[in-house]
């Protein structure tokens, strides 16, 4: 057999060690060889191919970024080069793609399903928002980076008696400002499923000065929005993929906390940080299951899914499935926080 591997989206810890696990499973257990397409979809869609043996694969696991690169394609693009990317893959001899992604590779990874070509996906995501597994490797690298920036922000907060803001990444998810808001003891958590009220923001830290506490700490998702009418926040537009361009609402949110409340106060925005470096042990662990059970599906003919976590057992779930909503945080889990707010 030989399969085709791709990474689409924005990089993410655990990649290299997803592409490692597939490329060693392939081999060892079925003697199957592996192609990956260079960056993303466009590697598909202009045929740009490199052989992936064990020893390409050789010190993988414990790098960051992805070995075979990545780039964002246009939906437009995508759909209309379906006829084009099935012929790279014939002309290629590639038996099974395994395209490694988030959102909007699985959705394109659905699209060729549906066209015929047997996919089986793998889920990526920082932001731990893909539908059908319960985690997504590199969210918990994600959350243990932005964990232990915010443990060294508290002691300059406590020195300055400020109030500092943190932006994490979440454009439609708050996991990981949920997660590293309650890992840090961040005194509160604005997240994208809740519009924040401006006017609690300002009681928790006047509040929490006035009884004599010598700082607060606010973790933000850059996803997070006021309630209408509570704060003006720039308009930013889209970018070319219909994405909104996020403005900075932990800075915008930080002036509008100085000014009604005269306390010094600093945003922080932690940016590709929380993606980079070295993946943890955890993902490191995620990552190759991931790869070793859907090169196993790939093998069986079980395709058109994607491969997740679900307990502490990997499991399969239609890509239909993975894709037709994102997983965001529940109202239950928002409700967690409250005693450790303020």
């Amino acid at each position: 057999m030989r399969i085709g591997i791709l990474t689409g989206g924005g990089d993410c810890p655990g990649l290299n060690a997803v592409i490692r696990s597939v490329v060693r499973s392939a081999s060892a257990h079925y003697g199957s060889a592996v192609i990956g397409f260079r960056d993303g979809w466009r590697g598909l869609l202009e045929d740009r191919t490199t052989p992936l043996d064990v020893t390409a694969v050789d010190g993988l696991l414990t790098r960051g970024g992805t070995t075979l690169g990545s780039a964002r394609v246009a939906p437009e693009r995508l759909r209309s080069g379906v006829p084009s990317m099935k012929g790279v893959l014939a002309a290629h001899g590639i038996d099974v793609l395994v395209p490694i992604g988030g959102e909007g590779t699985l959705t394109a990874a659905h699209l060729l399903s549906q066209a015929g070509v047997p996919v089986v996906g793998i889920p990526k995501t920082i932001d731990n928002d893909i539908d059908g597994t319960d985690l997504t490797f590199g969210f918990d690298t994600a959350v243990s980076i932005a964990t232990d920036l915010i443990d060294r922000l508290h002691t300059t907060a406590e020195s300055h008696q400020r109030v500092l803001l943190v932006e994490v990444m979440g454009r439609h998810a708050g996991w990981i400002a949920l997660h590293a808001g309650l890992a840090s003891g961040a005194h509160l958590t604005l997240v994208p499923e809740e519009p924040f009220d401006v006017d609690e923001v300002v009681r928790i830290v006047c509040e929490r000065f006035d009884r004599g506490d010598s700082h607060v700490i606010g973790v933000v998702a850059e996803g997070a929005v006021p309630l209408p009418g509570h704060m003006p926040l720039r308009d930013g537009g889209t970018d070319e993929f219909g994405h909104r361009r996020f403005t900075g609402v932990a800075q915008q949110l930080g002036a509008e906390l100085e000014r009604r409340t005269g306390k010094e106060v600093r945003a922080t925005v932690l940016g590709h940080v929380q993606r980079g470096g070295t993946p943890t042990s955890f993902d490191r662990v995620l990552a190759t299951r991931f790869g070793l059970h859907a090169t196993i599906a790939a093998h069986e003919g079980r395709h058109g899914q994607m491969v997740a976590l679900r307990g502490t057992e990997i499991d399969l779930v239609p890509l239909a499935d993975a894709v037709a909503r994102l997983k965001t945080v529940t109202p239950s889990r928002l409700a967690e926080t409250g005693a450790f707010t303020g």
